[in-house]
């Protein structure tokens, strides 16, 4: 059989099984694929460090960390074996959030505390009990949520023009057209190539959009990033809270940034499961292993949370990649930007703008994935999402499961008309009956 065949005999897929992170018939593969991810998930990485109010350079080392932390437990512990780490958009906000309330400087302490969360899920394998407690579709509904207020964020920088070209009290200037004009040009052209090279090179409308934008940033009057060289520096991820209460809220928000990087690995392991060139079995256990490490890594360095994204993870399996080798590629890619960050400053914002905002567009449209589970599902999901787009995240999906358990609360005890008691009872019955499964 030829090392670059695609087609695989079952006994042959019963081998490789075991062998997550390198095989010799697919490293040629698995270099190109690595190669095209890491470019592609520059400007996403970018994009996500922006809209979580992370320095960009930050955001990227995150993003190598993640990797070669995947790479090495792919050895002996895999969790999925095409899925390429990252930092996750769905996150953005609630990072943008932790900042807000608890400052910059204590982020690196909430993704500790985050990571030692995840930890005790991985520990006891409490993931397999959370999409009990937190059905699939009101998941759906936050990323929703999200998915507004990440495109709303970026919608701005379309029209955005650099200070030297701005007009006091003037808003259709020159240079405004002109932007506005890329924006609409390299939208219809980054969403044409995308419906046509969707399922078979998604990467192409990325790296079409950026080369476009930074060749036109090159001629015309568009504003480009502008990267802060920070230093990157190992400390103990100390505390300093100025209220006693702090302490508590804190508690409470890296919970909720635990599970939901947890909920989104386990959603994302599932469809990298049915993409799996080898139809291999996701154990997202063991991903989870991976996640909490590289979370507990990046906390030294004052890094973000990360998990194996479905855009880069689907990028990486169309470009060929057959194990995790790809990711140790991507990682060395990006970590050639984190030490060269001044290449990035050619990035226009209009190109990245257009990649954010068809990423929110993509988490609003999860929504219609909620439409199989019945009008119910859809009904509250859509609600936690104008939840917590209007109210916070956090709060949001609170008030939501709190809506949630209300309405099954009233329907079990007033309309089927069952006690109290043995409603409770068989709330928590589910989770003790599964409890002997693994």
């Amino acid at each position: 059989m030829k090392p670059d065949s695609i087609r695989v005999d079952s006994s042959e897929i019963a081998i490789n099984h075991g062998q997550a992170a390198f095989q010799k018939q697919y490293a040629s593969r698995d270099l190109k694929a690595g190669i095209i991810t890491g470019t592609m998930a520059i400007p996403l990485s970018i994009g996500i460090a922006l809209m979580s109010d992370y320095p960009i350079k930050v955001g990227l080392a995150t993003v190598a960390l993640a990797c070669f932390i995947g790479w090495f437990y792919a050895w002996f512990r895999p969790g999925n074996y095409i899925g390429s780490p990252g930092i996750a958009a769905g996150l953005a906000p609630i990072l943008a959030l932790g900042i807000a309330t608890f400052g910059i400087e204590n982020m690196a302490f909430i993704v500790f505390l985050t990571s030692i969360m995840q930890a005790l899920i991985w520990k006891y394998n409490w993931q397999r009990y959370i999409l009990m407690a937190v059905p699939s579709y009101l998941v759906e509904g936050l990323l929703a949520g999200i998915g507004l207020k990440i495109a709303l964020k970026f919608l701005p920088f379309i029209w955005g023009v650099p200070d030297l070209h701005e007009v006091e009290g003037v808003f259709w200037t020159e240079a405004r057209f002109i932007v506005i004009g890329l924006s609409i040009v390299g939208a219809a052209i980054f969403l044409w190539l995308f419906n046509k090279f969707k399922d078979t090179q998604p990467a192409i409308p990325y790296f079409v959009l950026i080369l476009c934008g930074v060749v036109a940033a090159y001629f015309l009057p568009v504003d480009k990033l502008q990267v802060e060289d920070v230093a990157i520096k190992l400390a103990l991820p100390i505390p300093h809270f100025e209220h006693w209460y702090l302490w508590l809220y804190a508690l409470g928000f890296a919970i909720m940034l635990a599970l939901i990087d947890v909920i989104e690995q386990v959603m994302s392991n599932a469809a990298i499961e049915k993409i799996d060139p080898l139809k291999r079995k996701c154990n997202s256990n063991n991903s989870l292993l991976s996640i909490w490490v590289s979370n507990f890594g990046a906390s030294f360095f004052g890094g973000m949370t990360n998990l194996d994204g479905l855009a880069k993870s689907t990028t990486n399996r169309l470009a060929g990649a057959y194990t995790k080798f790809s990711i140790l590629i991507v990682g060395l890619v990006v970590t050639f930007f984190v030490f060269n960050v001044h290449f990035l400053e050619h990035l226009p914002y209009f190109a990245l703008a257009i990649i954010m905002i068809f990423t929110g567009w993509k988490m609003i449209a999860g929504l219609l994935h909620v439409v199989h589970h019945g009008h119910y599902a859809t009904l509250l999901a859509i609600i936690c999402g104008l939840l917590v787009y209007k109210v916070g995240i956090f709060e949001g999906l609170l008030i939501a499961l709190a809506l949630h358990g209300l309405i099954y609360f009233v329907v079990f005890t007033k309309v089927e008309c069952k006690p109290t008691g043995e409603v409770v009872r068989g709330y928590f019955r589910k989770f003790v009956k599964d409890d002997g499964v693994d």
